[in-house]
């Protein structure tokens, strides 16, 4: 399986976020991956009104990414925001292609480091998993990161790649818990790790504002030994990376922590 990893940098207007992703996702087929991952919050950066972007698994915005990949044979994950209850909406992971079409909603709200997302984003509820040309994906949002549970069970239910797409909060050792983590779930799960989040927008002279998680870049893929074998700067970029499932096959023979593992 080749990965394709676009580290982009979201702004507030989905119609133009979308046509980055248009554009990524070419660049992504053209290089001959079979799976191009996009970060959380790719339809509208963080910082936003959410509210106001908001739309169904079936509207429009969703329904532009599946024609993305269906022309370009490519199975996409890029993240959206879809209604929830009450006012709020959901975090959702959209994985569409040949032969998939699924969503994941984040699980773990950001309820840390001074910001609240749960104040206006409802979680989910389970672990979703697709299967693309054989291969188990599992899928997480950002502060699902560090939760282990959640990669134990995706790979409980199959998965040898768990993606993770973040928009992580910048702040004095942000960046390397984000790259301690990937390495520890993928030592957890014994799965690869394609950790993929938005760009630091002050590579490409963006400004901060304010405390939204609006991204620090540093995406990697890890291997399910904990051996990164991609690992980005700060700035926005697309890195391939070639996945062989049968190295999750040694890496559990080797370290059989999801077979060794006992229930309290």
């Amino acid at each position: 399986m080749r990965v394709a990893v676009a580290q982009m940098t979201s702004g507030s207007d989905p119609v133009a976020n979308l046509a980055l992703v248009e554009q990524l996702a070419g660049e992504a087929a053209e290089g001959g991956a079979d799976l191009v991952v996009f970060p959380e919050a790719t339809m509208c950066a963080f910082g936003n009104d959410l509210s106001a972007v908001v739309e169904p698994l079936d509207g429009p915005w969703a329904s532009q990414v599946r024609t993305i990949a269906e022309r370009l044979k490519i199975v996409v994950v890029a993240g959206m925001f879809t209604p929830g209850s009450e006012g709020r909406v959901r975090n959702t992971l959209l994985a569409v292609g040949p032969g998939v079409d699924t969503s994941y909603d984040k699980v773990h709200l950001f309820d840390a480091f001074g910001y609240r997302e749960s104040e206006s984003v409802e979680p989910g509820t389970r672990p979703v998993v697709f299967t693309l040309d054989d291969v188990t994906v599992g899928l997480a949002t950002c502060y699902d990161i560090r939760f282990p549970a959640l990669f134990t069970a995706t790979a409980a239910e199959g998965a040898r790649v768990n993606i993770v797409c973040a928009s992580w909060g910048a702040g004095e050792g942000k960046i390397d818990q984000w790259s301690l983590l990937a390495r520890a779930r993928a030592l957890d799960s014994t799965t690869f790790v394609v950790a993929c989040g938005q760009a630091d927008p002050a590579s490409s002279g963006v400004p901060l504002t304010g405390t939204a998680p609006t991204g620090v870049g540093h995406s990697a893929v890890v291997s399910p030994l904990g051996r990164v074998l991609v690992e980005f700067g700060p700035e926005p970029a697309l890195e391939f990376v070639d996945i062989d499932p049968a190295e999750v096959d040694d890496a559990r023979g080797k370290l059989p922590v999801l077979a060794n593992a006992r229930r309290f």
